[in-house]
């Protein structure tokens, strides 16, 4: 019985985990597209995210001035 136990414990904590790396976000919480380069960045635009929905004009426009519009706070 408790090797059933053990079995049950061990097949939920997989099942969880390949959800996590399903749903995996970077340290900012920005969903980054399969084939997105490994780092802090994403290339812009909405075909880089992971959920692929379309963005309104302004959205994809503020998408791709960052981060060069982001104060440097250094004054």
């Amino acid at each position: 019985m408790a090797i059933l136990k053990l079995a049950t414990l061990g097949a939920l904590g997989y099942l969880g985990y390949k959800a996590y790396e399903q749903h995996k976000t970077d340290q900012n919480g920005v969903a980054f597209a399969d084939g997105e380069p490994e780092g802090t960045f994403r290339n812009a635009g909405a075909d880089s995210t992971a959920s692929h929905e379309p963005m309104s004009a302004t959205d994809e426009a503020l998408d791709e001035t960052y981060p060069a519009s982001d104060a440097t706070a250094k004054y």
